[in-house]
């Protein structure tokens, strides 16, 4: 097999909350569920965004034993796997508000002017960055 038929469908992200981290990410993206009857399954959510069914989405998985990672990474602390880079236009600031509005919060340790990293609900970081960032 030469070309791989394969495509990334979701970037997956463990919570003992499923649907509250989904929800989370659905006002924080403006994305939309994927199932009309996504409080059906409380062990697993996926969301999309807005604009076609073929797109890549976030999936939400119940992971009762979920420990949040540490950022920066230390000594012993759970690592961080993977993050989110999520673009904000230029107001940084109001993107950081309303990140912190709908439950996130800011990292102790910020390593760049135009980068904010941030802590969702469930501990996962994820960036919040401006043009240059």
């Amino acid at each position: 097999m030469s070309t791989a038929p394969f495509r990334l469908a979701s970037t997956v992200l463990g919570t003992p909350d499923p649907p509250g981290l989904a929800a989370f990410y659905v006002e924080l993206l403006g994305w939309r569920y994927r199932d009309d009857d996504h409080d059906a399954d409380p062990e697993w959510v996926v969301i999309k965004p807005p604009h076609g069914e073929g797109d890549t989405g976030l999936s939400f998985q119940l992971e009762t034993e979920h420990v949040p990672p540490v950022w920066p990474a230390g000594p012993g602390g759970q690592q961080m796997q993977l993050h989110l880079d999520i673009e904000v236009g230029e107001d940084l600031d109001g993107a950081v508000a309303w990140a912190e509005s709908l439950g996130a919060t800011q990292a102790a340790y910020q390593p760049q002017d135009l980068v904010r990293v941030m802590l969702d609900p469930a501990g996962h970081p994820f960036c919040l960055f401006a043009p240059g960032g």
